[in-house]
């Protein structure tokens, strides 16, 4: 079951407090896979906590060679926004789904992506498929957007039923219809992989991406992580505002303290940080509170998963928190509008739930993350939405200390330029 909420729907007022923070635990600390991938993202994240608490010694957090500036005409323009659309979601292939929501054989997840029905399914060989989703007899919706278990997918409107895989299998009432060859009259199928535990697809048909390539040597850091073997809990929706404007907000710690002092900077400390980029992604490494302790140990004995709350950031809108803990944040900000998005907010933990008390940690935790982004982030940035047009004509400035948003940008118009140049 998805829920969705939007701007209108918040609590207000000063009486408001979000859910108590959530109870972390590492899990990083208890892996003991022997694989080269797990070695290789423990052997990563040991450096990486050297390299945070290097900033923590000297009050200090990564810093971009200069800053740079985004005209705010760029979050305006319509035709900017569809250019980017054209340049980057309808081109790159996009992260839509994690594999632990489609578990199993007969799964599959439907979501819209700029208009587009898209149906993703696990076959009951186990493979990904993407396609369409629209009956090829009359374009009806098979599935509405969420995630499930079926054998077939039949049409609401005429019961014509297909495969998971997509392969037309039934026309109702056939000897009066008339004969359907079923070979060309499948569900129009849309190019799909799965690496790392995420399942991406392109909405380009004739795509042929590599996804290998697109990830490049983050590939290995994420495989570490073992995404694949954790369990779906939840997923809530939430509008939000135009994908850069939302996108900003997940890309720097500096306003941790200021836009989050019961929440967030409880947990972590603000505007300190590493940075790491490949390619189009990235990732930015929080310090987190019991790093204060942590600087006093021998190197073996620090937990990278207390330390550091690293996010793996996947271009253009997939960000994967607490992926060295036990409970894994995943938020999926998809474009709809110049002025509107929707953000999947993806619940997965490492074991499945199954007492009461396991059920209401994990709802604290999906609970916590649901309100915090929506009252504090989106609360915001929706303001930042409003004053947009009255600011036309000047421009923003990102400093050093927000090299993930001068990542991102400087993504976006590489991009543009590049189909600008074709």
């Amino acid at each position: 079951m998805v829920q969705t909420s939007s701007p209108e729907l918040r609590e207000t007022g000063a009486d408001h407090r979000p859910p108590p923070a959530p109870e972390y635990s590492s899990w990083i600390s208890r892996d003991r896979s022997t694989d080269a991938a797990a070695m290789a993202m423990r052997q990563e994240a040991a450096e990486l906590v050297e390299r945070v608490l290097e900033h923590y010694r000297n009050n200090t957090t990564h810093e971009a060679d200069g800053q740079w500036t985004e005209p705010v005409a760029n979050y305006l323009d319509a035709d900017r926004w569809q250019r980017e659309m054209d340049a980057v979601h309808r081109t790159v292939p996009l992260p839509l789904a994690m594999s632990a929501e489609l578990p199993g054989p007969n799964t599959y997840k439907a979501l819209d992506v700029l208009g587009v029905p898209v149906l993703i399914t696990r076959d009951r060989q186990g493979a990904v498929h993407a396609m369409i989703n629209a009956c090829r007899h009359r374009g009806a919706k098979l599935i509405e957007p969420g995630c499930g278990v079926s054998k077939r997918l039949t049409c609401p409107y005429h019961s014509w039923s297909y495969d998971l895989t997509g392969e037309l299998r039934g026309v109702y009432a056939e000897k009066t219809f008339g004969d359907v060859p079923r070979t060309g009259r499948g569900l129009v199928r849309l190019p799909a992989g799965e690496r790392a535990g995420i399942v991406f697809v392109s909405l380009d048909p004739a795509a042929e991406p590599d996804l290998d390539a697109w990830l490049g040597d983050l590939q290995p850091l994420l495989e570490g992580l073992r995404l694949a073997d954790c369990h779906h809990y939840s997923t809530k929706e939430l509008t939000s505002p135009n994908w850069k404007v939302t996108l900003d907000g997940y890309l720097e710690t500096y306003h941790f303290a200021s836009l989050h002092p019961k929440t967030v900077f409880e947990t972590n400390l603000s505007n300190m940080m590493a940075h790491d980029t490949w390619g189009p992604h990235q990732r930015i490494a929080p310090a987190l509170r019991p790093i204060a302790q942590a600087v006093e140990l021998p190197p073996e004995q620090r937990d990278p998963g207390e330390c550091v709350g690293a996010i793996y950031w996947l271009y253009p809108g997939l960000a994967i928190a607490g992926g060295w803990r036990n409970k894994i944040a995943v938020s999926l900000v998809l474009p709809r509008t110049a002025t509107e998005s929707v953000t999947q907010q993806i619940i997965l933990l490492r074991e499945p739930a199954v007492t009461e008390e396991e059920r209401h940690v994990a709802d604290t935790f999906g609970e916590w993350f649901y309100e915090v982004v929506r009252d504090e982030d989106y609360a915001t940035t929706y303001g930042v939405q409003q004053g947009l047009a009255a600011l036309n004509g000047t421009d923003f400035v990102f400093g050093r200390n927000e090299p993930g948003l001068q990542h991102f940008h400087r993504t976006v118009h590489e991009h543009l330029d590049s189909r600008a140049a074709r």
